[in-house]
């Protein structure tokens, strides 16, 4: 298959953050970029919906507290559901 060249304008941390991914998925920039066009073609347009992200404020604190939550070591974790419902029960007791 014969190929032709483009020139396109990255942000630099985009492309060494993307070109890092493609490297891990055994891609290089250009076969991405190839998948990319020909699933475009196929989908006859993007193939994934472009919206403007809106979050209220209350959703983006409750991530940031969920993520918190996530990685603090003092937080108890339950391995199974009856160890969580053992958990709460005792702390009924109290």
């Amino acid at each position: 298959m014969a190929t032709v060249s483009a020139q396109i304008r990255l942000d630099p941390e985009v492309k060494a953050r993307s070109m890092a991914l493609f490297q891990s998925l055994g891609l290089d920039l250009s076969t991405a970029v190839n998948v990319f066009l020909r699933q475009c073609l196929i989908h006859r347009g993007l193939p994934f919906s472009v919206k403007e992200g809106i979050y209220s404020a209350e959703l983006l604190e409750a991530i940031a507290e969920a993520e918190q939550i996530a990685h603090d070591p003092s937080v108890p974790s339950y391995k199974s559901w009856k160890e969580l419902e053992e958990a709460l029960e005792s702390e009924h007791a109290v």
